[in-house]
């Protein structure tokens, strides 16, 4: 196979918005499927040229260098298949849409065990994509584990970058149903604020502002929309333009909303109704779906959408306030 045929091989001339930049920045930036971490380690691991010698991560480009980046063939993973039911919206021969439950984890973590996600399409796929490591085969992107809905997997590499990449570039759309504590002035409102890891609590995400001293942080943007006002809470309809973790509960938080029934952001409030805060403890976790999602297909170029109700205990919620309103 030549090198221009090789799917792991990558090589450019940098440009003026590479200029100036760390090598693995750059890297990260240019294959959006690399995380800053996994691009620092291609380039301590010697798989990063720049100008025919072997780069280091420090290195800063100059307009006009040479770059060439090989990545290793992904590792076999060690995960376990297992033979857990999936609600598969959609599956051709280059990617899966699944409709994800309730306290399913997308990919092994400590605690997790081995009933994800990723244990059940090792078990249903043969030849997942690589490229998300060998925890995360064929993960484009994720859910908390207690948020439910809509997610694209890849089955191979290609797909996996094409995927990615239109994450990147804001032209797939992932939209999300969250109920929420609160009633906001606003029908629409746009959320612009970095989220990094909370500074004291390592479990936890929070705004976080790099200015003032406030530790790592990358962009967030969350658009809110108000559909309905429920008295003593508002459904929004939650637009992604980036995918931090946990980025739709903390910026609800921090507008002053959290999503109703999260443990973690404020969410586990009362309102001192006894049918409602029933039906909020029975909820099993934040009310928030992922209730839309809009791609185009990597082979063929079809607008895709796929769009998934919420579910029965967040629909008898709603049904419930709608009841107390008259």
């Amino acid at each position: 196979m030549s090198q221009v045929d090789d799917p792991q091989f990558h090589a450019w001339t940098a440009d003026d918005g590479d200029a100036g930049r760390r090598i693995d920045v750059a890297l990260a930036a240019r294959l959006p499927e690399l995380s800053r971490s996994q691009a620092t380690r291609l380039v301590d691991e010697g798989h990063v040229t720049v100008g025919g010698k072997v780069a280091k991560p420090s290195l800063k480009l100059a307009h006009g260098d040479a770059v060439e980046a090989r990545l290793p063939p992904p590792a076999p993973s060690p995960l376990a298949p297992k033979d857990i039911p999936l609600n598969v919206v959609h599956e051709d021969a280059d990617l899966l849409v699944i409709d994800k439950p309730r306290g399913m984890a997308v990919h092994p973590a400590p605690g997790t065990g081995d009933n994800t996600l990723v244990n059940a399409l090792l078990a249903r796929c043969t030849d997942l994509s690589g490229i998300g490591g060998v925890e995360r085969p064929g993960i484009v992107h994720r859910l908390d584990k207690d948020t439910t809905g809509l997610l694209v997997v890849a089955k191979h590499d290609a797909a996996h970058r094409d995927l990615q990449a239109q994450i990147q570039a804001r032209t797939a759309r992932r939209q999300y149903a969250a109920l929420c504590w609160g009633q906001p002035r606003f029908e629409e409102a746009v959320v612009d604020a970095p989220i990094g890891r909370h500074p004291t609590d390592r479990t936890r995400m929070a705004v976080l502002d790099p200015a003032k001293g406030g530790g790592a942080s990358r962009d967030a943007v969350t658009e809110l929309k108000v559909v309905e006002r429920l008295g003593p809470i508002v459904r929004f309809e939650c637009t992604l333009q980036t995918g931090r973790t946990h980025q739709i509960r903390v910026h609800c938080r921090f507008a002053g909303f959290p999503v109703v029934g999260d443990p973690v952001y404020g969410g586990e409030r009362k309102s001192g109704e006894t049918e409602i805060d029933r039906l909020v403890s029975g909820l099993g976790g934040q009310a928030l779906h992922a209730c839309r999602l809009a791609f185009r297909h990597p082979r063929t170029g079809e607008e895709m959408t796929f769009e998934s109700d919420i579910p029965a205990p967040m629909r008898e919620l709603v049904d419930a306030l709608r009841r107390r309103r008259h």
